[in-house]
């Protein structure tokens, strides 16, 4: 009886902690970018969330390699409090173009610097490293090839591109994926619009959040009263 009871009170915990907290096997953290899909064609404010995973080092600077195969004409970055940002430049066979003019030298790379141990990202923190990008390319994917640089001097590399149908590999680079139909817009107009889905997608991840705690409350209630009767029998 002892047991059953005991069992009875784990399965109703491991059902709460799912419903209301979105309990999962732990997965690996990794460098990522944030939203991971837009439209071709137009602009898109993105973030680079990058998680520190050492217990005895702190991340103090990250790189980010825009693909080669799908240069952007413009890469504008958000100031981050204790960090600086350089954004490295190559030069274009072919020319893109950018509100109907012909660019032919393109960011490449962008490198953000702790500016101190004391700004560095610390154990079990993370942070994310704001851009605009645009005119987003005609391909259905963007890989951005990344480097991570802790302070003790290792460097973890996230630049193994997923395969389809595959397992993620022990370290993915970031991918954005590209829906088509979009068309180059200016963009003040195209951030607005990014600004505003931000802001539906966020009222519904509260919805979501209210609706998992409200159905997890009921999952432990309905526990308890098992567990009453149990107790009773």
């Amino acid at each position: 009886m002892i047991r059953f009871r005991r069992a009875a009170l784990s399965a109703v915990t491991l059902a709460v902690g799912f419903a209301v907290f979105g309990v999962a096997a732990p997965a690996s953290a990794h460098v990522s970018v944030n939203p991971n899909e837009a439209t071709q064609g137009g602009y898109g404010r993105f973030a680079f969330r990058v998680p520190n995973e050492s217990d005895t080092a702190s991340t103090v600077k990250v790189e980010v390699v825009l693909p080669e195969n799908a240069p952007v004409g413009s890469v504008s970055t958000m100031p981050v409090a204790g960090w600086t940002v350089a954004v490295e430049k190559r030069t274009l066979d072919t020319p893109v173009e950018v509100h109907g003019t012909p660019v032919t030298e393109v960011p490449s790379k962008i490198t953000w610097t702790a500016d101190g141990e004391e700004n560095a990202i610390k154990a079990g923190q993370f942070q994310e490293f704001p851009v605009s990008l645009g005119p987003l390319p005609q391909v259905e994917t963007m890989v951005f090839k990344s480097l991570q640089t802790y302070s003790d001097g290792t460097v973890v590399r996230w630049i193994e591109e997923p395969v389809a149908g595959g397992e993620e590999p022990a370290h993915p680079a970031p991918v954005l994926t590209l829906a088509a139909g979009g068309s180059a817009g200016h963009g003040a107009e195209a951030r607005d619009d990014d600004d505003d889905d931000e802001s539906e997608g966020s009222g519904a991840a509260l919805a979501l959040g209210i609706a998992g705690l409200v159905a997890g409350l009921g999952g432990l209630a309905l526990g308890g009263a098992a567990f009453a009767r149990t107790r009773r029998a």
